[in-house]
């Protein structure tokens, strides 16, 4: 008999590829998403597994509707990826942010403790719940210094995971994830917001891309390989915290510059801080301008992950480097932004 996998956040980027990655090993996949008046499927579509996951009707906001989905789907595997992402709409929405990234956490682990207990459950734990950082660079036992609503209340749910494993013997795991992204990352993710953004100023229809700290740098890997992480986790014996990253930092200049690159442009850089823009040099226009106004009000500088300890106990590693990232990333908003024009 088939595996039973539960998946909150199912139409998001992580939530497509593990749909994909777990109807391929032959699970029936069940995507729980917000009603809406219309369902925004083109991730599952454009993975071609539309037809391959139900839909229910899920909000992490509601304790009912959460109780009657576990008690119709008794799901074997839960993977929890729903939540209010982005980090800058946080410091907007903090007590959204909250209801949603940590409470709802919350409201899925007690659910499962009271229906479905022997149910294995996944938490999208995140990079930037490091935030200030202690140490570099982190892992599983650096302390947590938040910088951001979307962080606190990330490590809220990060810490009801552990409790919920220490204390009632639920199989529960979170993966600390670091920076991961595709071509189906959310066009306000700044990542997207070059690749879509340099796509249109290629075909004339933007001026240029206007973005925030462009010298803060991340830990980026491609979130097809780590979907393959968290359903790791999820098959160990027992539950555990596992930090899921590539080991090399590198900035947001720098995705700029690559992305340009293999989008045809040749760039040099002006100005620095709030006044630094990338120049194309074959044109003598500027592509890429720094705007104050996308600055976050506490930032977080540099994130840079190890995860020995996914690599020793799972067996993960990523297979595409930072530079294939960003060529698939860019390559794919060139396809897209002809289509555009095409009409």
């Amino acid at each position: 008999m088939a595996k039973r996998a539960l998946i909150t956040g199912v139409l998001g980027q992580d939530g497509a590829y593990l749909a994909k990655l777990l109807v391929g090993k032959g699970y029936e996949v069940f995507g729980g998403a917000r009603r809406s008046s219309s369902m925004n499927t083109w991730r599952l579509a454009e993975l071609g597994i539309e037809n391959d996951v139900r839909l229910l009707p899920l909000d992490l906001l509601e304790m009912t509707n959460l109780m009657r989905v576990i008690e119709q789907v008794r799901p074997d595997e839960l993977y929890n990826l729903a939540a209010q992402s982005f980090v800058a709409a946080s410091f907007d929405q903090p007590l959204l942010t909250s209801e949603i990234d940590a409470i709802g956490a919350a409201r899925l682990l007690e659910a499962l403790r009271a229906i479905q207990p022997k149910c294995r459950f996944y938490q999208a734990s995140t990079s930037e719940m490091f935030g200030k950082v202690r140490e570099s660079p982190q892992t599983e036992m650096t302390p947590f210094h938040p910088r951001s609503p979307y962080a606190v209340a990330k490590a809220y749910a990060h810490y009801m995971t552990v409790n919920y494993r220490e204390a009632f013997g639920l199989h529960a795991s979170s993966g600390i994830l670091f920076n991961h992204e595709s071509p189906l990352r959310g066009h306000e993710f700044v990542t997207r917001k070059v690749t879509l953004g340099l796509a249109a100023v290629k075909q004339g229809r933007q001026e240029a891309v206007d973005l925030g700290n462009v010298d803060s740098a991340r830990d980026w890997g491609f979130a097809g390989d780590y979907v393959e992480g968290m359903w790791r986790m999820v098959q160990q014996p027992q539950g555990d915290d596992y930090v899921l990253a590539t080991g090399e930092s590198h900035s947001v200049r720098e995705f700029v510059e690559m992305a340009a690159t293999a989008a045809g442009f040749s760039v040099a850089w002006e100005g620095k801080d709030e006044t630094a823009r990338a120049v194309d040099r074959k044109s003598g226009k500027t592509i890429v301008r720094v705007n104050p106004a996308f600055y976050r009000p506490a930032e977080v500088d540099v994130l840079r992950g190890d995860s020995k300890k996914a690599r020793a106990t799972l067996g993960w590693k990523p297979a595409i480097s930072f530079a294939k990232l960003v060529e698939i990333m860019m390559e794919a908003d060139l396809r897209r932004e002809g289509k555009h024009l095409l009409g």
